[in-house]
């Protein structure tokens, strides 16, 4: 049987934020140089890594294309 462990909001975002981060360093990029290859704001992806700043599964998707990584890597939390 699968039991729910409820994560609230701003929990998830800064995991995820978390994930972006380290698969960021992994490539060895800045997050200017992520940023611009992904046409958004240095500031908008400082958000996101710091888990204030929500991002679309559309986006999402984006960035894992971009960080050469499996969607699940972004979006699984430990």
């Amino acid at each position: 049987m699968y039991t729910y462990k409820y994560m609230d909001k701003e929990t998830l975002l800064k995991k995820f934020g978390k994930n972006v981060r380290i698969e960021r360093i992994k490539q060895d990029l800045s997050q200017q140089q992520l940023a611009d290859i992904m046409k958004v704001g240095q500031g908008y992806l400082a958000s996101i890594e710091r888990g204030k700043e929500n991002m679309s599964l559309g986006k999402v998707l984006e960035l894992a294309e971009f960080l050469n990584v499996d969607i699940e890597k972004l979006l699984t939390f430990k």
